[in-house]
């Protein structure tokens, strides 16, 4: 392998051109021939037998070029980036500019990271929110445990949004049924939408043993054969049943969780309500700082780079799918895409990804922050638990180079995270403009006294 040439074309990228010597690409023709042998027919010889020079004669010295040629090319390109020290950050793009017995030259244009430039990182105007869970919160949370609980009870009374009808069914267009439109002894909730509109509605007020003729236009959106349709459904309701919930008592609290009493189980679900807003408080304040980091970062990022991130994406999005036991490209026709509409998409978080790491690495570097054995070591540790796996076998699966890397982005992202600062609320002034509102000054606490007329009701509705 020569390089013939290394020239830097613009910001981020390198054209190389490299030549492969004859030694080289012959050792790579006399591979081709070997694996491809068996497949020649060469008039006077059983296949596999033909001298690969008799081959060459009958079908020409250039029958093995083009598999010779991508057999022998990365090899000369790892050793050229070796040579050069250029760190590729996109599939190169590739172009073979004349080929002979005596070798070939290709051009390589190599895309490395962008020159970064990065500032004003500290101080950045983000703030996380405040976690709270109300009385409503925690009541909302055990709605689904109430319902679960609850049962259907038989009333004597016309039915109501909110309760069960057992329902006979038949729908008719032009006098005649249509297919699908006829049920037995169905239970429907009304109100729940389940049904074309206009049904439930008209179920409301009936109660057992009515029946009555319901006058429905189905949807224009609705099935070809229906769609916009004016038609009749026959009905008969059997039976009107109501939700009947349990009493919500330490009895329930026992029968629906592990706890004794319900204000134990009360505070759990409070407990884990905050926890979950308190890490999506964390997950929306992360993206937020960012996405503000973002913003600060002076760069023109190559196209290559953002291609290469998307196909990168694309490819672990496919191995997650396949290794649920769908095949990607049924997915893709279940969800009614095609993959170059898949890949445009996979574009816009790719570019977002990518400012992200030249940003964090550009504050990486400013700080001289880098990952330390210890930091390696605990990480290996991780991903050994995680994955069931020996700390030696994860250390071979895991390039050190991009841990190290990652490690690096990591603590750079905990350091803007850090030096953020949650932006001063806007006050009206006097003339009705908007501007900053100073700090309040912090004031001694009062004692708390009781309010008159403020009992248990009112303390309960508070925010815990």
């Amino acid at each position: 392998m020569n390089i013939k040439s290394n020239e830097k074309t613009e910001n981020s990228a390198f054209e190389l051109v490299i030549e492969v010597g004859a030694a080289e690409f012959q050792s790579a023709i006399d591979k081709v021939y070997n694996k491809q042998k068996n497949r020649i027919n060469v008039p006077g010889f059983r296949k596999g037998k033909a001298p690969r020079k008799m081959v060459e004669k009958m079908y020409g010295t250039e029958i093995f070029f083009e598999d010779a040629i991508s057999l022998a090319y990365p090899d000369a390109y790892e050793a050229a980036l070796k040579e050069t020290g250029l760190k590729p950050v996109a599939y190169p793009q590739l172009e073979v500019l004349d080929v002979s017995a005596d070798g070939f030259t290709f051009k390589a244009t190599v895309t490395v990271k962008p020159e970064v430039s990065i500032k004003d990182y500290k101080g950045l105007p983000v703030g996380k929110a405040d976690v709270k869970v109300s009385a409503a919160d925690i009541k909302a949370e055990l709605k689904p445990y109430i319902d679960r609980a609850s049962r259907l009870v038989s009333v004597d009374r016309k039915a109501k949004k909110g309760d069960t009808a057992v329902i006979d069914f038949e729908g008719f267009k032009d006098g005649v049924p249509f297919q699908g439109g006829k049920g037995e002894s169905y239970s429907l909730e009304l109100g729940s939408g389940s049904f074309v509109p206009g049904f439930e509605e008209q179920v409301i007020g009936m109660k057992a043993g009515d029946e009555k003729d319901l006058d429905i236009t189905f949807p224009e959106n609705y099935t070809p054969e229906l769609a916009g349709a004016a038609v009749v459904f026959k009905v008969k309701v059997h039976e009107v049943k109501e939700k009947q919930e349990p009493e919500v008592d330490d009895e329930f609290a026992k029968d629906v969780s592990e706890f004794d009493t319900l204000e134990e189980f009360k505070k759990d679900l409070g407990e884990k309500l905050k926890t979950r807003r308190q890490e999506q408080a964390d997950r929306d304040f992360e993206t937020a700082v960012i996405d503000a980091l973002i913003e600060k970062l002076e760069c023109d990022v190559p196209q290559a780079m953002i291609d290469h991130r998307a196909d990168k994406m694309l490819e672990d999005y496919a191995n997650r799918i396949q290794g649920q036991g769908i095949g990607f490209e049924n997915y893709l026709q279940m969800m009614g895409m095609t993959l170059d509409e898949l890949r445009a998409q996979s574009k816009t978080a790719a570019e977002r990804n990518v400012r992200s790491d030249l940003a964090l690495e550009a504050v990486a570097a400013a700080e001289g922050i880098e990952a330390t054995d210890a930091d390696v070591d605990e990480e290996i540790a991780k991903l050994a638990e995680q994955y069931k796996l020996e700390a030696d076998k994860v250390r071979e699966l895991v390039s050190m180079e991009d841990l190290r890397i990652d490690l690096a982005m990591r603590k750079a992202l905990d350091l803007v995270k850090g030096a953020a600062k949650k932006p001063a609320k806007k006050a009206k002034k006097a003339d009705g403009a908007e501007g900053e509102e100073d700090e309040p000054e912090e004031k001694p606490a009062k004692k708390k006294t009781a309010s008159k007329g403020k009992g248990k009701a009112a303390s309960d509705s508070e925010e815990n």
